[in-house]
């Protein structure tokens, strides 16, 4: 079997369930992919072959042995270097905490183990999982940025180097990546997945996320990640979601969508503009345009000052002890945070409650709103990582979302993001994989 670097999550732990293939022979299909590309893409910050390809040898072992397989049994997987790891450093993408080697798993990292998973290498992340650009380059055009901050992230996954990876988004960080490198993303509902042992950039807004090839493959992570953990105080007690099931599971009636602009919408690339145009006329009476109005510059101006004062908050020491390793632009982020009212932040936490709301008005009609992932296709990579602002607000709403690169643009990805209702992650999932399939069938 050729290409074994090329399946989705779920093929691979389908055929590693079935005796088809080994644990071995996909990682090591991994791990040439990534000796033939890591040159130029530069997707990762840590990797050990030899300790990938033990891993894998133990997860055959396991499976030869006859004991029982875990959902993700074989499967390799890559995590962004803010999430803390036993076997490999993290070091957040920062000259300050070089060396770092943590003593525990995190809970994403355990969770994945659980489930069988191989941990095959930590990917790049932009300083402290901010703007500050890494190494990585966009495996679409290397010339132009994987976005960030979970830029190696989406660049591992859409070059084929690993079938799936973990990310984080305080912003659009998961979000904004998969679209501009072509991949599946998704943000799920705020506090559905354990942050304990992860970078805290800001509480309030910091989300575990997925970068994968198809929407089954998010359901099938997700249903490994999902879970409370007393550690972290966003989350909660509660049955899981049963998200891959919810996925496959044929629809009674076919979803409704909420076409939302913001007074951007003129920014946007004019063939993101015609793709959202297109798809919606794609799928006619099941499109109202809603009118979220000033809100939603609102909601992201909110979503800025939340961040950069709980910014300040986590790495001001940081600053003062050691400035000359922070980035200026990342000590300047320090002080405009120091320098917010608490007033204004208040405000923000306010404003977050009241959009809130708003929101949930519009899913009681509607079962996920449509909108554009980013502006357009990638920047330049000296331009930078991108602008978030078609992400942040829903970040702030702690509403689940998901990328669909459904569209391209002089050879270049480009996407569309479905945002569900706060804790209704499977029900957006199911949305998501029908349109893809919806769309797969109309150009067949």
């Amino acid at each position: 079997m050729h290409d074994l670097n090329r399946l989705t999550a779920r093929e691979a732990a389908a055929l590693v369930r079935d005796g088809r293939v080994t644990a071995l022979d996909l990682v090591d299909a991994c791990l040439s992919r990534i000796a033939a590309r890591e040159d130029e893409v530069r997707a990762w910050a840590h990797l050990d072959p030899g300790l990938a390809l033990e891993e894998a040898a133990r997860a055959d072992r396991e499976r030869a042995e006859g004991r029982p397989l875990g959902p993700l049994h074989g499967v390799p997987v890559a995590l962004k270097d803010v999430i803390d790891t036993a076997d490999y450093p993290t070091e957040h993408g920062s000259p300050a905490y070089a060396g770092r080697r943590p003593e525990a798993d995190s809970a994403v990292a355990a969770a994945l183990r659980a489930a069988g998973a191989v941990v095959i290498g930590k990917t790049v992340t932009c300083e402290l999982a901010t703007h500050v650009p890494g190494p990585t380059r966009n495996p679409a055009d290397l010339s132009r940025s994987p976005g960030g901050s979970s830029s190696g992230s989406a660049a591992a996954v859409a070059d084929h180097m690993v079938p799936a990876t973990l990310g984080t988004q305080t912003l659009g960080s998961v979000i904004r990546p998969a679209a501009f490198c072509g991949v599946y993303g998704f943000k799920p509902s705020f506090g559905a997945i354990p942050r304990t042992g992860v970078l805290e950039q800001s509480p309030t807004l910091d989300t575990v996320g997925v970068f994968a090839r198809s929407v089954e493959d998010l359901a099938l992570l997700g249903d490994a990640l999902f879970g409370h953990d007393p550690r972290d105080a966003a989350t909660r007690p509660r049955s899981r979601p049963a998200l891959l099931e919810t996925v496959t599971a044929p629809w009674p009636v076919p979803p409704t969508f909420a076409l939302v602009r913001s007074d951007r919408w003129a920014d946007l690339d004019r063939d993101q503009r015609e793709a959202i145009a297109e798809l919606a006329g794609e799928l006619g009476a099941r499109v109202t345009e809603i009118e979220f109005g000033y809100a939603f510059e609102e909601g992201v101006a909110a979503a800025r000052t939340i961040r950069i004062v709980e910014f300040a908050r986590a790495f001001g020491p940081l600053a003062d002890r050691s400035p000359e390793l922070v980035h200026p632009d990342l000590r300047a982020v320090v002080e405009a945070g120091r320098d917010v009212p608490a007033v204004a932040y208040l405000d923000a936490l306010d404003t977050r409650s009241r959009l809130g709301r708003t929101a949930r008005s519009i899913f009681l009609d509607h079962g996920a709103i449509l909108t554009p992932a980013a502006l357009g296709t990638a920047p330049e990579a000296l331009a930078g990582t991108g602008d978030p602002h078609f992400c942040s607000l829903w970040t702030l709403l702690g509403t689940p979302a998901v990328s669909l690169p459904l569209f391209e643009s002089g050879g270049l990805p480009m996407a569309v993001q479905l945002v569900g209702d706060r804790g209704d992650d499977a029900r957006l999932l199911r949305s998501a994989a029908l349109l893809v399939r919806e769309l797969a069938g109309a150009e067949a």
